[in-house]
């Protein structure tokens, strides 16, 4: 195996280990799962002893790139990632571009018959992945997050937390929510809301229904003027002990509900 040794100068005189447009992804499954997807996108790999007798292919394809890979120290990692749940590798990327979703788009998504999860500004990266994680799982391979200020994007935190579910989605960035759900429904999309009081108990939609699942943010829920675009709500019934479910939660099993069964 080969070791880079200008890394290790590289972070003993305090370079800079990420640019912009970088991105650090922690945890075995979740390098790897990048790797399959899009080999060329690993700029840099860092790992530790024992990850490092796990990981030859990968370090074999960075070696024939000329990329740089290096077994290092766990503190070492905690510094490449900024935090210490690293799981033993830290690979760096290519951070991706976020592409809003046009006509094309949405004609592509019918034919397909793609179910289709919506974000109205999930502000928490960790809630992000984990909807990510679970989306992936049941096969929901389309994310839309509202382009605004107040959203989470694919960054470090939700990549890990994602656990290799990143590599299994895209994720798409909408100028205006409103717009995008009145296109899914002119369309053919049945676009349900998520809903903390109010709405019908959520169940199973009918096997030939083309849904949309829009999540609202973790404080505020759904704005006004996406709940009122979409064409109904649901609520998830309790004991009403809590006032309601994390967000992340409450869409594993609305998910579930509505495309998982399906299967």
């Amino acid at each position: 195996m080969r070791f880079c040794s200008g890394v290790a100068a590289g972070i003993r005189l305090g370079w800079p280990l990420l640019k912009p447009k970088e991105l650090t992804i922690c945890g075995l499954a979740a390098v790897r799962a990048r790797f399959d997807r899009d080999p060329a996108s690993i700029q840099r790999l860092f790992f530790d002893a024992p990850t490092g007798r796990k990981i030859g292919p990968l370090c074999k394809a960075l070696a024939a790139a000329r990329k740089v890979y290096r077994c290092v120290e766990s503190a070492e990692l905690a510094k490449i990632s900024g935090s210490i749940h690293h799981s033993g590798i830290v690979a760096v990327v290519t951070a991706p571009a976020l592409q809003s979703p046009g006509p094309a788009e949405l004609k592509q998504w019918v034919a397909r018959r793609q179910p289709l999860l919506i974000l109205d500004r999930i502000g928490n990266a960790h809630n992000l992945g984990a909807l990510v994680r679970t989306a992936a799982h049941l096969g929901v391979d389309l994310i839309v997050i509202a382009d605004a200020p107040e959203s989470a994007r694919p960054n470090d935190a939700a990549y890990r937390v994602a656990e290799g579910g990143m590599e299994q989605v895209t994720v798409w960035a909408a100028r205006d929510l409103v717009r995008l759900i009145k296109d899914l429904r002119a369309s053919g999309y049945t676009v349900i809301a998520a809903a903390t009081r109010g709405g019908h108990p959520g169940k199973a939609a009918p096997a030939n229904q083309l849904s949309a699942l829009v999540m609202g943010n973790e404080e505020h829920g759904i704005a006004p003027s996406v709940l009122a675009a979409c064409t109904a709500a649901v609520t998830i019934p309790g004991t009403g002990k809590v006032e309601s479910l994390n967000v992340s939660v409450a869409g594993a099993i609305l998910m579930w509900e509505l495309f998982g069964r399906k299967r």
